[in-house]
């Protein structure tokens, strides 16, 4: 691969490639790109490559140095718009800079510009966002996945180096999959979340896409500082991590039990597995009795921390206004319904009835309760194994159109991420294969929380000896 991090910091310190000839190559491929995965390209990053070369001539080029990088419309850059791919962000220019984006131009990354994705991140293949949907760079009649589709799909296509999406259920992992790149979701609170647009507060985590397991560590150490902004930011000192592989892997028991997991990727699967047995690897099924569960809990949690989250955007305290009516839940009522889109309104209304009077205890506290026992779960697992191995998804990216008025089944591309979100853990989904039509393959492995350096050595086994 020769556009990765790696590669190209070599010939930027040699001299044999130019960072402003770098960036604006990627800003020419960006502008003229054919799959809907930018919202915006940028048209002012001279004053970051400046930086950049003048981080270069003075010694101090970090890994990042002059590399273009894009980031998801959900994330703060200041003077620039960020949208969240909704028509009632239209012109919401930030104000001020997120933590992460503060690290992206502090180690001299060119931020290019930001990326498609499903209004307010919800949705699973980016059909969602109030500009179009992505289309799927190894085969554009179908999905990326969502919500970072955009980013996703930039990364694989070469729009960008590397990317920056969020996660609040599989978000980056499921579209990497979808795309066969490489997506981390890091453990909640190791990166900020500081000028991060909220979904799901104790969900949302901000993570890297990348072409190779290295690039999407090397992105990940850049970001994942320690700041005071962020009330659930921990500090670096406070992340104990076990560094040392026990090549001990675990697999839910019965995780094929439940229907809809296409027969692909149960063979992919399986095929990884026996792969990595032969390099000194043990794999145990382990009873893990309410992973199935997670995806439950997640469809009442997340909906109800989004009927919070968004209940500011009303056209009167933030977001753009529709109509003129003095009667404020009219106002709401016309604001809210023509500029959320129908997903967003399906969640805001499912969060708002199970936060409501006589539900929040027949629904949002048994969720609450049930979250913990799975995190328990979880946890005394990863005491004994360095990883939970899954695949990333159920079945390949599916065509556009297919799944969008059926979002049960949209639901349930999130069958296997969800889990890690709902612990609160780190989880990274690495390509592993493609199916016989060539659309890729991913799995995962969860890990425990702070132990990212244990997913990327897993993720760099699992990229040498994928089948493709």
């Amino acid at each position: 691969m020769e556009n990765t991090i790696e590669n190209l910091h070599k010939k930027i310190i040699s001299g044999e490639v130019k960072i402003k000839d770098l960036a604006y190559s990627y800003v020419e491929k960006a502008k003229n790109e054919k799959l809907n995965a930018f919202r915006e390209v940028f048209s002012d990053i001279n004053e970051q490559i400046e930086y950049a070369e003048k981080l270069l001539a003075d010694g101090k080029a970090t890994q990042l140095t002059g590399i273009p990088v894009a980031i998801k419309d959900n994330v703060m850059f200041a003077g620039h718009i960020a949208g969240a791919c909704s028509h009632m962000l239209d012109h919401h220019k930030a104000a001020y800079d997120s933590t992460v984006v503060k690290t992206l131009k502090e180690s001299g990354a060119i931020i290019i510009g930001r990326t498609n994705m499903d209004d307010g991140a919800m949705g699973s293949s980016t059909e969602n966002s109030a500009y179009g949907p992505t289309l799927n760079p190894l085969d554009e009649t179908r999905v990326p996945g969502g919500s970072s589709g955009g980013s996703t799909a930039a990364v694989a296509a070469d729009l960008a180096v590397v990317t920056l999406g969020s996660d609040t259920g599989g978000s980056i992992r499921q579209p990497s999959s979808f795309c066969g790149v490489v997506g981390l979701l890091p453990t909640y609170g190791t990166v900020s979340r500081h000028g991060l647009i909220a979904m799901g507060s104790s969900l949302d985590v901000i993570g890297p896409m990348a072409k190779t397991v290295e690039d999407a560590k090397i992105l990940y150490e850049v970001i994942s500082a320690s700041e005071s902004l962020d009330a659930t930011n921990i500090k670096k000192e406070d992340r104990i991590s076990d560094a040392k592989l026990k090549n001990k892997i675990a697999i839910p028991r019965r995780i094929f039990d439940q229907g809809g997991i296409d027969e692909e990727v149960k063979e992919n699967f399986e095929t990884i597995k026996k792969d990595m047995e032969a390099k000194g690897f043990s794999f145990t099924e382990v009873d893990l009795p309410h992973f199935g569960d997670a995806l439950a809990v997640y469809y009442i949690i997340m909906p109800a921390e989004v009927s919070s989250n968004l209940a500011r955007l009303d056209g009167i305290r933030y977001g753009e206004r529709v109509g003129d009516s003095k009667v404020q839940q009219d106002l709401y009522g016309d604001t809210r319904g023509a500029l959320f889109g129908k997903e967003v309104r399906r969640r805001i209304l499912l969060g708002t009835y199970v936060l409501s009077h006589g539900y929040y205890d027949a629904y949002y506290n048994k969720a609450v309760a049930l979250r913990e026992i799975i995190k328990k779960e979880l946890e005394d697992v990863l005491k004994d194994y360095d990883a939970i191995f899954t695949p990333t998804t159920p079945t390949p990216a599916f065509k556009i159109g297919e799944k969008v008025n059926d979002p049960v089944s949209m639901y349930l591309a999130d069958l296997f991420t969800v889990p890690a979100n709902i612990a609160q853990h780190p989880a990274i989904s690495v390509p592993s294969g493609k199916t016989k039509e060539n659309l890729p393959l991913g799995v995962q492995f969860i890990g425990a929380r702070f132990n990212e350096n244990k997913l990327f050595e897993l993720g760099k086994v699992v990229e040498s000896i994928r089948k493709y």
